[in-house]
């Protein structure tokens, strides 16, 4: 059994320590951070200033593979999640009535809750794990690293101390020092693949009343302009979360972060005009986050591991701005993954680095790509042109075979070009479009005239902060 230390007490550095621990691995995990995730989800969540993790109080929707993996290392954990007030939404339910069985029609479920809620969970299965030591307000300064071809690293440094470990593992997030501790000790740089996502986001949380209205209908949940994407998440214990997405160059960004002039704008797109006309109650100031990056960090090149004995996790591996919701899900896999093999990852980690690869990193790229085409059409506020993949998405919602295929997309389970590329579907929109033949590309969110109208002149900037202070959702 390996000795094993974790850089960061996050979801992937708390999944990880987990799953270690109750494979029998000695498992110590730093956290720089002294308070945290406890019983009192609304203090934690509303209260607690985070700028490390501006994420963490952006709206999350935790896909397929965050159950699949909970229910498989920690049903403790899951069943712990959702008395702590996650909820199921399966695809299909959108219809009502569910389409006749196929497999793996089960994973196709999201947990509609905050981030907190998770955290919360999580810190309360590692504190109950005999061979796993948190230790809060540790900030961990350096790595103890072994002259070698490559060099092993043995350690980490922790205040004057250096405590010994058979595998360190990053999971510090994505502003890491790792790769620059690596740089100093004199190890090959990392290969790190940035992609600025020119997109920005702000959201804000409310919560429905008591006694007022608890559902929309049935509405989707997101809709768009050319020039802005409005999205709505709900969540746990009566929250939900209204969120606007615009090109970070838009001049009338800054002036959204009044909540007035949020709210407003958030009333012309038809998904979140209905939530807010529930007359829900405020529950945070508007919430911006910028600067964001899609990055690939990988601690091997052409010439193998740049050092051994150290692997990373969750953002520290990849990170991805927030729109596809694949933190939390890539950051379990990779957990499960070192977990299942962190005897033979220690003692060389070339097979972890090839897995991040092949099981990772495509979903890396698919977001780069799809981060491209949108903060190019938010920022020319181009109108939509191909038919067809207009008509794949809205056949989605009427016709459960492409719902399906989309769902396992979203959910990270298959690719597009596999579920989307099938005679079944293809035949089913074309059926759709036949169907629908006054069918065009079209936004159902406001055009660029009745935006502006909305903002006041002397607030349109485009100057809103791209490291935002307390933010309030999840990813």
């Amino acid at each position: 059994m390996a000795r094993v230390a974790i850089i960061g007490g996050g979801i992937s550095g708390l999944g990880a320590a987990l799953m270690l621990g109750r494979r029998g691995h000695t498992v110590t995990l730093f956290e720089q951070d002294a308070r945290q995730a406890g019983e009192d989800l609304d203090r934690d969540f509303f209260d607690w200033h985070r700028p490390r993790i501006p994420q963490a109080v952006q709206p999350h929707s935790l896909l397929a593979p965050v159950r699949t993996v909970l229910r498989t290392e920690a049903p403790d954990v899951y069943a712990d999640l959702l008395a702590r007030g996650a909820r199921e939404y399966h695809e299909f339910d959108w219809f009502g009535e569910h389409p006749p069985y196929r497999d793996g029609d089960e994973e196709l479920v999201t947990l509609r809750t905050r981030r907190i809620v998770l955290e919360a969970a999580l810190t309360a299965a590692v504190r109950r794990e005999r061979t796993v030591e948190v230790r809060r307000g540790c900030r961990v300064r350096g790595l103890a690293v072994e002259e070698g071809r490559p060099a092993r690293v043995a350690g980490v440094q922790a205040g004057a101390d250096v405590h010994r470990a058979d595998l360190v593992v990053d999971a510090s997030g994505r502003r890491s020092p790792v790769p620059a501790w690596l740089i100093a000790a004199g190890c090959r740089p990392p290969v790190v693949d940035s992609h600025r996502a020119g997109i920005a986001y702000l959201c804000r949380w409310y919560r429905l009343r008591a006694d007022g209205p608890r559902d929309p209908g049935r509405v989707k949940n997101g809709s768009a302009a050319p020039f802005a994407l409005a999205g709505v998440f709900p969540s746990d214990n009566d929250t939900f979360a209204v969120n606007l997405v615009l090109s970070t160059g838009d001049p009338t960004r800054g002036a959204l972060t009044d909540p007035a002039v949020f709210e407003a704008a958030a009333r012309r797109f038809p998904a979140t005009a209905a939530w807010l006309g529930l007359a829900p109650e405020p529950q945070s100031a508007v919430l911006p986050m910028a600067g964001l990056d899609n990055r690939w960090t990988a601690l091997a090149d052409a010439d193998g591991p740049v050092v051994t004995g150290l692997v990373n996790a969750g953002d520290s591996l990849i990170h991805t701005n927030p729109t596809l919701g694949h933190g939390a899900a890539l950051g379990l896999r990779a957990a499960q993954h070192l977990a299942t093999h962190a005897d033979r990852i220690a003692a060389d980690p070339v097979g972890y680095h090839t897995w991040t690869v092949q099981a990772l990193r495509p979903w890396f790229d698919t977001q780069v790509t799809a981060d491209r085409l949108n903060a190019q059409r938010l920022a020319e506020s181009s109108p939509l042109s191909d038919r067809r993949a207009a008509a794949l998405a809205a056949c989605a919602f009427d016709d459960p075979v492409v719902m399906r295929a989309r769902a396992q997309v979203r959910h990270l389970l298959r690719p597009a070009d596999d579920a989307y590329g099938t005679d079944e579907v293809d035949r089913h929109v074309t059926a759709w479009l036949a169907a629908n033949p006054d069918f065009s590309p079209t936004h159902d969110g406001p055009t660029r005239d009745q935006w502006d109208a909305l903002i006041p002149a002397e607030r349109s900037t485009g100057t809103s902060p791209s490291a935002p202070g307390p933010v309030t959702a999840g990813r």
